[in-house]
């Protein structure tokens, strides 16, 4: 009769095997049933005698207690992120710079899919797992050992006793992010935008318990750290992780000409949306790790490699109908309504219409065919109409005159493109006013997105920001999908919002002209709401950054009489109306952009030009219009032309709007 521990050896190793084969070969030797009962077994004898659960136990991918925060871990080999090439002739630029470095006429390189995840690091020290941890900024991350442990594509030991880094690329499958969404949707919490952002949000919940249930995956293609690496090529190097247990794209394939190189790229370009998972791009890397060092890198980027970004994806659809909503300033928004169409991997049904004007500049009319593209594969929209395909005489698209929500009539301001609402009680607004304020970038309150802001308006519980710290446990019982658990956690987040910094209060708001850098620097300057409400217009108008719209509109605000009670009012339920930050000085100091040199090229998706320009100079950067050897960086978008080639000539730091994003904390 076995011990139990040889009970405990046995069962390990049965389901470390039968997890590989299910979660990274994709090959299961054994039922579902089986392997629950096996894992039902282990956890029971690991219960009875805690003294003998081991850390790579498969018990441990379940998650444990929920961290108070995340600890800084420095990476001892940086993280680099990758140079961008948008085109054919770029790659061959690429080329020709690295045979150019190493004085060579041959060289090879390997290709591989470049996953639309989040990089981290996974540290191991004789065979165990001990530490896994984000990319960061590239030379810091965060530890989040205890979220990737819930991976089950990770190994928790390998058979290999030195200590070795590797990077990868965490990723939710398709499959799994439409499931999450639904779900969320059910629960009426915010969805997820798209993979990325699903599987960057569930790798840092402080709970691993739910990344536990989040069914996140993993490609491993890269070594930091390795005392005994003997390896000379990276195409070896893939074939040894795989090897040792980890999960490696099988796309991978090594070529031996810039040709081949380009012959990949565009076999990916439309086979991209037959994957199961999200890609992006081609990563090419020199296959000679000896190339590596002497090529060496940049501040930011190794000159080894590169990363081929895809042109968004168009399609063909017509245009059904257009939907207008308000928004939380009145301002009357139109989105397209489509058959739908599948672009760039997923179903477009809605796309952006922007404004009147942009109907009216396109032509766009009622059941139009239409060109439509993802922009940064991510933000569906028109970008012309098939006029030839008109088969009759159709109305040219016109604006209402009158609020679709509440029938006021609907103004133009400051000569705006705009059309606006201007109904102080219009229901549209007050219930956009409130999704606002609680969102993330504002008061953070978890629990309370559109559809329930909207519940609880509908049920006259809340007409007014005041309301939310007022509302009562027993009426939030009685709505729809209102257990006692979520109120109870609603409440708790209403709560805890409490205690926030001033520039979030600020943000929420809604103040016109403010937004979330604005409502820092006022915080940060004034320092109390109280400060702020007695400020002159010559007192914000002396503020770096706070224009005449701005301060105008901040006095105009402060002194509306519903202002002055509603500050009151939330000062006496308990609201911080006190800046707990730094100085922006203090920031700027620590900020990767202090006294760098940084231009902006091509077509932001996710920040305007201007708000990209603030954000960077609030944290000591100076942003210039022209590429020089003095530049430090370059933020190229989509489309960018000639700064671009220049940086890459010059060897300057290039940069996409998501590692500018990544920097700012807006993943």
């Amino acid at each position: 009769m076995p011990s139990l521990k040889e009970e405990l050896k046995s069962l390990r190793e049965r389901l470390h095997t039968y997890n590989y084969e299910y979660h990274v070969l994709d090959q299961p030797s054994v039922p579902d049933y089986e392997y629950d009962q096996l894992m039902s077994r282990l956890k029971s004898i690991e219960e009875e005698h805690p003294e003998l659960i081991t850390d790579d136990s498969p018990s441990q991918r379940i998650g444990g207690k929920p961290l108070e925060g995340f600890e800084k871990v420095t990476h001892n080999v940086p993280m680099l992120s990758l140079a961008n090439a948008f085109s054919e002739d770029d790659l061959r630029a690429f080329d020709r710079r690295v045979k150019e470095g190493l004085n060579v006429e041959d060289i090879d390189y390997v290709c591989e899919l470049k996953i639309d995840g989040l990089a981290v690091s996974l540290k191991y020290q004789n065979g165990q797992f001990v530490q896994g941890a984000t990319r960061g900024d590239g030379t810091t991350g965060e530890d989040i050992t205890q979220n990737l442990k819930t991976v089950r594509s990770i190994p928790l030991s390998i058979n290999d006793t030195s200590t070795i880094e590797v990077r990868g690329e965490v990723f939710m499958p398709q499959q799994s992010f439409i499931q999450l969404n639904e779900q969320r949707e059910k629960e009426s919490i915010e969805t997820f935008a798209n993979p990325r952002n699903a599987a960057a949000g569930s790798l840092r919940q402080l709970d691993p318990k739910i990344a536990a249930k989040r069914n996140l995956d993993i490609f491993l293609y890269a070594v930091g750290e390795w005392e005994s690496g003997q390896i000379e090529t990276h195409s070896e190097r893939l074939n040894y992780l795989k090897e040792l247990g980890f999960k490696t794209n099988p796309e991978w394939k090594k070529v031996s000409s810039i040709d081949d190189v380009i012959d990949y790229v565009n076999s990916w370009v439309e086979r991209r949306a037959d994957l199961s998972y999200e890609i992006d791009g081609i990563v090419i890397k020199v296959d000679e790790l000896a190339y590596h060092e002497e090529l060496s890198t940049t501040a930011k980027s190794p000159r080894w490699a590169i990363a081929y970004k895809f042109p968004a994806e168009e399609a063909i659809t017509k245009l059904i109908d257009v939907e207008l909503s308000v928004g939380r300033t009145g301002v009357i928004t139109p989105t397209a309504i489509l058959e739908p169409v599948k672009v760039a991997g997923t179903t477009v049904q809605r796309a952006s219409l922007h404004n009147e004007d942009f109907i009216h500049e396109k032509d766009i009319r009622l059941q139009d065919t239409v060109v439509i593209k993802k922009a940064g594969d991510i933000i569906p929209e028109i970008v012309r109409v098939i006029e030839d395909q008109r088969t009759e005489m159709l109305e040219p698209f016109s604006m209402p005159t009158h609020c679709p929500a509440c029938e006021s009539e609907l103004v133009r301001l400051d000569e705006e493109v705009a059309l606006r609402c201007i109904n102080p009680s219009c229901p549209a607004q007050i219930k956009e006013g409130l999704t606002h304020f609680v969102s993330r970038n504002a008061m953070n309150i978890d629990g309370l997105g559109e559809k329930v802001i909207a519940q609880l308006y509908d049920h006259n519980l809340i007409t007014s920001i005041a309301d939310l710290y007022k509302l009562d446990k027993d009426e939030l019982l009685t709505l729809d999908r209102m257990g006692q658990k979520s109120v109870d956690n609603l409440l708790s987040s209403i709560e805890a919002s409490k205690d926030n910094s001033l520039e979030r209060l600020l943000f929420g708001l809604g103040i016109r002209f403010v937004g979330a850098k604005a409502a820092k620097t006022l915080a940060s300057q004034f320092e109390t709401i109280d400060a702020i409400q007695e400020a002159s217009y010559d007192d914000l108008i002396a503020v770096d950054e706070i224009g005449e719209k701005m301060a105008s509109s901040i006095k105009r605000y402060f002194e509306e009489e519903h202002v002055k009670a509603l500050m009151a009012d939330l000062q006496e339920l308990g609201l911080n109306t006190r800046y707990l930050g730094a100085k922006p000085e203090e920031a700027a100091g620590n900020s990767v952009f202090h006294n760098k040199r940084v231009v902006l090229t091509g077509k932001l998706e996710q920040l305007t030009r201007k708000e990209a320009q603030e954000k960077i100079e609030a944290l000591g950067g100076n942003v210039v219009s022209s590429v020089s050897s003095q530049t430090d960086m370059l933020i190229a978008g989509e489309d960018a032309g000639s700064k671009l080639k220049k940086a890459q000539k010059l060897d300057v730091d290039i940069w996409t709007e998501q590692d500018l994003l990544d920097q700012l904390g807006e993943v």
